[in-house]
């Protein structure tokens, strides 16, 4: 059965560009990762859920912070791994200092049969549009070539 995940990509205009707001994840396998490691904040969803609230949920748990607006749904995306990935995109400014994430255990080593506690998410950015594209898992930068021709086609349709 094909994983769902939900979450929310935050943008805000800035200096004639759009940035967009990524989270880290945390523990050992995520430390020296980077480029493509970036990800919305997001999380599974459970059958019969309504996934729009968990991903405000997700959101809540990777952040600390509770969003609400005019959420812009997006198409979702395949992730390389099988993953089906729903979006929706709120413009919303977010300070990133004092944010927190909820954490999880997971077995560290693999296969040691030893426990980690880690934080689900380790940092929070803002990445201007093309630097987003780079950081942002590849699939996941689906969402922001969507958005940014909704707003090309938008600013057509307005002259």
């Amino acid at each position: 059965m094909t994983k769902i995940s939900a979450g929310i990509l935050l943008f805000k205009r800035e200096k004639g560009d759009i940035a967009y707001f990524l989270v880290h994840p945390g523990g050992p396998f995520w430390k020296n990762k980077d480029a493509g490691a970036w990800s919305v904040p997001k999380g599974e969803v459970s059958e019969g859920e309504n996934m729009l609230e968990r991903a405000k949920t997700e959101f809540f748990e990777e952040t600390g912070k509770t969003v609400e607006g005019g959420f812009i749904e997006l198409q979702p995306v395949t992730q390389k791994g099988g993953k089906k990935v729903f979006a929706w995109a709120l413009e919303k400014d977010l300070e990133t200092s004092g944010l927190h994430s909820n954490t999880l255990y997971i077995n560290w080593p693999p296969g040691s049969g030893k426990t980690m506690e880690i934080p689900e998410v380790d940092r929070w950015e803002w990445f201007p549009s093309e630097e987003a594209k780079q950081k942002i898992n590849p699939s996941q930068a689906g969402f922001i070539v969507q958005l940014e021709k909704l707003f090309s086609s938008k600013i057509e349709s307005d002259d």
